[in-house]
């Protein structure tokens, strides 16, 4: 009988030895906001600088990869504009217009009411106005003021009182629009805290006249026609001196301290 033992041919050899089939390789998507669209959930990619691998949810699909990816850019440019310096950049500096619904809100017409005259005969708006006009337009916490200098004092020559100055810059979603200086008197040293804060209020209002609030406040045309209608003079009695002097007051307020009709 013939041996049953035979060896292998060449080919067998070669076909048990064969290499295993290719698994498939991860396909790299870019960071976001220039995502491929066409994504398996299986894929993983690099993000950022520090190239962290994560994997796609397998849970939530693409629409979560997405958002994830978005909300992983967005930091990014947020912790970029949180550690630039505002006393020096201009960034954002005119990028481009604010919404239709946030320009409606600053170029409204102020309510008639809230104007105020000093006794000097200047109109204006309180502070607090501005404010809320900031809020309803961008939202609270969307908007800030940044100093932009050191503050400085000059002095009277009595050493009692002087004018500090200070200048801010208006940011707004992380963007400069505005930048002004304010300033505030003071009459003896207690009273420079307080000054302080109305000199940032006062640079805030200045700033908002790029963003068109309140305007009219600086058209000749409405400044007379306003005060022609809603105000008047008078004499008054200066009550710290009794001394008589001519004021502005609206006609629908009555003489308020110091002055005394």
């Amino acid at each position: 009988m013939g041996s049953n033992n035979t060896t292998a041919s060449p080919k067998a050899e070669k076909a048990q030895t064969k290499a295993p089939a290719a698994t498939a390789t991860s396909k790299s998507v870019p960071d976001a906001p220039f995502i491929d669209p066409v994504v398996n959930t299986a894929n993983s990619f690099t993000s950022g600088p520090s190239s962290t691998k994560r994997s796609v949810p397998k849970e939530g699909g693409v629409a979560d990869f997405f958002t994830e990816s978005l909300n992983d850019y967005n930091k990014s440019q947020l912790e970029q504009v949180n550690t630039l310096n505002w006393s020096e950049s201009f960034h954002g500096l005119g990028q481009g217009a604010f919404s239709r619904e946030a320009q409606d809100i600053l170029y409204a017409p102020i309510p008639e009411n809230d104007v105020e005259i000093t006794p000097d005969g200047l109109l204006y708006l309180p502070e607090i106005k501005y404010r809320r006009a900031l809020n309803r337009s961008f939202g609270a916490g969307a908007w800030g003021l940044a100093p932009r200098s050191e503050t400085r004092i000059s002095k009277n020559d009595n050493g009692m009182g002087g004018l500090l100055t200070r200048e801010y810059g208006l940011i707004v979603h992380g963007r400069l629009v505005s930048i002004a200086r304010g300033e505030q008197t003071f009459f003896n040293p207690t009273g420079i805290p307080t000054a302080t804060e109305g000199c940032k209020s006062n640079a805030l209002m200045r700033c908002c006249k790029d963003l068109g609030i309140a305007s009219e406040l600086w058209d000749p045309r409405f400044i007379k026609k306003f005060k022609s209608a809603k105000c008047e003079q008078l004499f008054v009695e200066y009550i710290p001196t009794k001394k008589k002097k001519k004021i502005w007051k609206r006609k629908d307020e009555p003489v308020d301290y110091p002055f005394k009709a």
